[in-house]
């Protein structure tokens, strides 16, 4: 029987510190244009999210251009370029695997653009009153 020295919110603050790192390494590498891609480094691309699986071994990477231009081949050039950024990320977590990247596109501010159509609706905003 495996031993278990740490608790699952142990593990799990765990993991969110190291997608946490791979963030700010992403971030980082994409400020700078280290990456040798041209359209990467036309783009100012925000890492908005990093999720971990819990045994650290994949992550998913959720980005979004600035004012949301070019998406489509800014997510292709970052897809295309993924052995590269698994390179750095492993070379600068220290950690014994590197984790496997994988890039999507962050939808929370068309969501949150959604939600805000809705509230701003006439009939919505009867039903909320003066209260607000």
């Amino acid at each position: 029987m495996a031993r278990n020295d740490s608790t699952r919110e142990q593990q799990s603050v765990r993991v969110l510190k190291v997608g946490e790192r791979v963030r700010h390494i992403l971030s980082e590498l994409l400020a700078r244009g280290e990456a040798h891609d041209d359209v990467l480094r036309a783009s100012n691309i925000a890492v908005t999210e990093v999720r971990m699986t819990p045994d650290l071994r994949n992550a998913k990477a959720y980005v979004k251009p600035l004012l949301g231009q070019d998406e489509e081949a800014v997510l292709k050039a970052l897809r295309t370029n993924t052995a590269f950024f698994q390179k750095e990320v492993a070379k600068r977590l220290g950690l014994k695997f590197a984790p496997k990247l994988a890039f999507k596109p962050d939808e929370s501010f068309d969501e949150a653009d959604r939600i805000e159509q809705l509230l701003s609706d006439p009939k919505v905003a009867r039903d909320l009153g003066d209260d607000e």
